[in-house]
């Protein structure tokens, strides 16, 4: 995906390291980014699984760490992506999007037999994140 900056270029889209409080290190953060200005932002997206993960590491952290994948599905299908080295805006993007959706819903049926509320929450969670908007549009460089 691609974004007007407020300095009239496009930003693109990359995945980041983001450094907390000087100490956590938290990897393959999704963000907007532009050339000209240098401006980031971290996309709408994920923006409230950040902060929340933000929130649970506290005021005073240890230091340490972490890749944002492992807790956003957007995080990780761009991960995904960037690792098969699918090409931006392709049939090959959207298809990850689709085989990942399946495998979240055949989860969450075996999670449902085996009555794990916690799984349910969790895969409810995990779906939402990815449901709302298409990823065929990001653009996926680094």
């Amino acid at each position: 995906m691609r974004k007007k900056c407020p300095c009239g270029e496009m930003m693109t889209m990359k995945l980041r390291t983001v450094i907390y409080s000087g100490k956590v290190e938290i990897d393959n953060v999704p963000i907007f980014s532009c050339t000209s200005c240098k401006r980031s932002e971290v996309i709408p997206e994920v923006k409230p699984d950040l902060t929340g993960l933000i929130a649970k590491l506290g005021a005073d952290p240890s230091k340490g760490t972490l890749l944002f994948n492992e807790c956003n599905e957007w995080a990780d299908l761009l991960v995904e992506a960037k690792v098969n080295k699918c090409q931006p805006n392709t049939v090959e993007v959207q298809a990850l999007i689709e085989q990942r959706i399946n495998m979240l819903l055949d989860m969450y049926l075996l999670a449902q037999t085996l009555n794990d509320e916690a799984w349910i929450v969790d895969l409810n969670k995990r779906l939402q994140q990815i449901s709302g908007k298409s990823l065929y549009t990001y653009s996926l460089t680094r």
